[in-house]
């Protein structure tokens, strides 16, 4: 089958790659948080994405160099899979060369897959990525959990906490200092928050933050929805103020959280998170998530080594 690789002209092809990645949810990792990740200012520039499409036409693999996330994100339809993923490596380690010096630069890039791809693990190997899942002290994996069907339990705020709501555009940047915070980060922008305010497939009913008694906001939940039969929803991202990691927040915000999209439909409920955050793990479970699928998470270098402290800032924006 022949392919032929296509620019990115932003929103006009947007709707095509979230229907491609719909057509096999199993294959693909990112499926109900897509628009969360297409809102990031990685694709401010076109170029840092790219489309294949047959000979009718038809897309058949999409790609993206994701720099917030450190990471390549890429949906491969199922039956182009053999001629096309190495082509989508091939098209990521040229765009990751051509930015070295800019804004969109990183060294290391990273690809995360289900662990039982193992074919796509193998072309990987084959492209010079390695996997970090046992590599010694910063071995890095992830795992998706899912809850299904069980009512959410209900866990109140702390006594002069409100949840609720972002209050729009007026409340973005408090919410990227908390989130930038949270995660020892600054790639999340003001612009990038804005945009999933925008996006159609946003809720502002799962989009939550938590109210200190003092005014600052202390927590933050969105929860997003694959509009499908049945829906799905999925939490992208969740964090807690360093100082409020005791007062319960999480699971308080978690829980409204789940509430609110059962009321839509979405009775089956997505997350990821890395393997080596004991207390992710411990909220996600306790909230009645249950580990499905493990994800390897494989690295190469396009411009040299980085610090490993570094390189860990990568794993969330």
């Amino acid at each position: 089958m022949r392919f032929q690789e296509r620019p990115f002209s932003g929103e006009s092809h947007v709707r095509a790659m979230l229907d491609l990645v719909a057509l096999s949810p199993r294959d693909n990792l990112h499926v109900v948080d897509l628009p969360y990740r297409f809102s990031s200012w990685a694709l401010d520039d076109p170029r840092n994405a790219a489309l294949w499409v047959d000979s009718r036409g038809r897309l058949a693999a999409w790609a993206v160099l994701q720099t917030p996330f450190w990471a390549i994100d890429s949906a491969v339809r199922s039956d182009a899979e053999a001629d096309l993923f190495s082509r989508v490596l091939d098209w990521a380690d040229a765009r990751a060369s051509a930015v070295v010096g800019t804004l969109y630069a990183r060294s290391p890039w990273y690809v995360h897959v289900f662990a039982d791809q193992v074919e796509r693990c193998r072309r990987l190997e084959q492209a010079g990525f390695a996997c970090q899942a046992d590599i010694g002290e910063d071995s890095w994996s992830r795992v998706l959990l899912e809850r299904t069907s069980v009512p959410p339990g209900v866990a109140s705020a702390p006594s002069g906490f409100t949840i609720r709501p972002l209050a729009g555009a007026n409340e973005v940047d408090a919410y990227v200092e908390l989130h930038c915070a949270v995660f020892d980060s600054t790639n999340m922008t003001a612009a990038w928050r804005e945009r999933t305010l925008c996006r159609p497939e946003y809720v502002p009913d799962t989009d939550l933050v938590a109210r200190a008694p003092d005014g600052r906001l202390a927590a933050f939940c969105v929860g997003w929805v694959l509009r499908g039969k049945p829906p799905i929803g999925q939490i992208e991202p969740l964090g807690v103020g360093w100082d409020f990691r005791e007062a319960g927040l999480g699971r308080a915000i978690l829980s409204e959280n789940l509430r609110r999209l059962a009321r839509l439909g979405a009775a089956t409920v997505l997350v990821e998170t890395d393997t080596y955050r004991g207390p992710a793990l411990d909220l996600y479970e306790s909230a009645g998530f249950e580990p499905i699928r493990d994800i390897h998470v494989y690295r190469k270098d396009a411009a040299g080594e980085v610090p490993a402290r570094l390189a860990a800032l990568s794993r969330h924006p």
